[in-house]
């Protein structure tokens, strides 16, 4: 019988979305957003409608994991639902555009922020630390990867909020930002640049879904999940918007038109000459819990690859601690590949669209598990299969019901709404990131074709020699 107290609680769970969720885009987006809002109520509407639509989503995944009880995300959502090909890609593209490049981006500017402070530390060797010493925290037991993940994403919001209450209070000459609706606000909340806007808010909103690549090691998923999911969510759009209220009460409008460090901008007005000095350490320990959860997370897509997969089943390693530390220190080497050579800047470019196709796949396929569900094709408590015939998920009882979405069916298609406007908009103004998106999903599906030929003639292979056996 499994344990109880092993694998990670409901703090560490919460944690591991909030810490996903928060890098630095929060502190970048509203220089660009500024270039075609000018309304405070319009520019904090733009963090609110990307908070529901994100706790829409993290609603929709918590009734997804607590049904398909198995760690991975959207790798097990779209193996489950749809065919292992799909997951496979999925799987594939999250392993490396989702958490390794990312990782090596957080990490790259973790190195900048703090290099800029003391010029004596380089900056990519920075950087290349962090992930190592990051990657043996996470590969020890569940105790200390879980403690260390709840205490560095304490000390982010502890620190997010000491900085919004220092612009509520610090500042000596605050703005007029303009919260309530008026008629020139109300009418830039349906403008077009209001929607551009919202793509690059809803970048800064990825991550709400994390806790699902960790749901096979949560203790009691069916509470545990939806709480961490809607919990963490929810605090992050809060700190967002008030993130977001300071930058607008401490800067003028004109200094921040267009630039990237508004966090910078803002520490300046509200903490005088030493503000740049102070943001660029604050933001570098931000970004240590950043780097902390994708390496947490991240493996557990190829943990469960490595299970499915005979030709990777080397990544389904368990050390003697509890912890996939092959799949922990394989995406490490590739986050220090990128870290290493820069690529990952080309990838970074289209991986929006790929990880929003990932998303909007997987929370649309409620609807069909339902419908499964409701024919008596499958049942809320037991388990699909994955690409080797194995559970996807762990059973239960009548009293182990899975979480069903609040709101259903209105929260996943506002979810869908707001995702596949993205995806279209992208493939009508950007595509040839858009086209790069799909190229990199066809190699996916080339490589499983080749994967899973290679798997069953080694299985065949198997079968012969058991049979020619005296």
């Amino acid at each position: 019988m499994k344990n109880p107290r092993a694998g990670f609680g409901l703090h560490t769970a919460a944690a591991v979305v909030v810490a996903n969720m928060i890098g630095t885009g929060v502190f970048t987006s509203l220089g660009f957003q500024l270039e075609s809002l000018r309304s405070g109520f319009a520019l904090l509407m733009l963090w609110v409608v990307g908070g529901v639509a994100a706790v829409c989503g993290a609603l929709t995944y918590a009734e997804l994991g607590s049904t398909i009880r198995r760690s991975g995300g959207e790798y097990t959502f779209l193996s489950h639902i749809y065919h292992p090909a799909a997951g496979f890609v999925s799987g594939w593209i999250s392993a490396t555009i989702g958490f390794a490049a990312p990782t090596a981006l957080a990490a790259i500017t973790f190195g900048t922020y703090l290099s800029s402070v003391f010029p004596a530390l380089p900056a990519r060797w920075l950087a290349v630390g962090l992930v190592v010493l990051l990657s043996v925290v996470h590969g020890r037991t569940h105790r200390t990867s879980g403690g260390f993940q709840r205490w560095s994403t304490t000390a982010k919001v502890v620190l997010i909020l000491a900085f919004v209450a220092a612009g509520l209070f610090l500042v000596a000459e605050p703005r007029e930002v303009g919260v309530l609706p008026s008629a020139g606000g109300v009418s830039s909340v349906f403008s077009a640049g209001f929607a551009v806007s919202l793509i690059f808010v809803s970048y800064s909103y990825s991550g709400w879904n994390a806790a699902t690549y960790v749901t096979g090691e949560l203790r009691d998923p069916r509470r545990t999940l939806p709480r961490a999911l809607a919990a963490g969510t929810l605090l992050v759009m809060g700190l967002y918007v008030g993130l977001n209220y300071v930058f607008l009460r401490a800067a003028p409008v004109e200094e921040m038109v267009g630039r990237l460090e508004v966090g910078y901008i803002a520490a300046g007005y509200i903490f005088g000459p030493v503000g740049a000095d102070l943001m660029g350490i604050t933001l570098a320990l931000l970004l240590v819990s950043t780097v902390s959860a994708m390496v947490l997370a991240g493996p557990r897509v190829l943990h469960a690859i490595g299970e499915d997969y005979p030709t990777f089943r080397f990544l389904s390693s368990i050390n003697a601690r509890g912890t996939p530390g092959v799949a922990i220190f394989t995406q490490a080497a590739i986050s220090l590949l990128f870290i290493l050579t820069e690529s990952f800047e080309t990838i970074l470019v289209f991986s929006g669209f790929t990880m929003g196709l990932n998303t909007f796949l997987a929370a649309g396929g409620v609807f069909l598990l339902r419908r499964r569900q409701a024919s008596g094709r499958t049942s809320g408590r037991t388990s699909g299969r994955g690409a080797d015939g194995r559970a996807d998920g762990v059973g239960g009882s009548e009293a182990d019901e899975p979480y069903r979405a609040w709101g259903y069916p209105v929260t996943p298609l506002i979810f869908l709404a707001v995702t596949g406007w993205t995806l279209a908009y992208i493939l009508r103004d950007r595509p040839l990131e858009a086209g790069l998106g799909l190229g990199l999903i066809a190699v996916g599906l080339i490589i499983y074709a080749v994967t899973r030929a290679r798997d069953r003639r080694s299985d065949n292979r198997r079968t012969d020699d058991r049979r020619t056996r005296p």
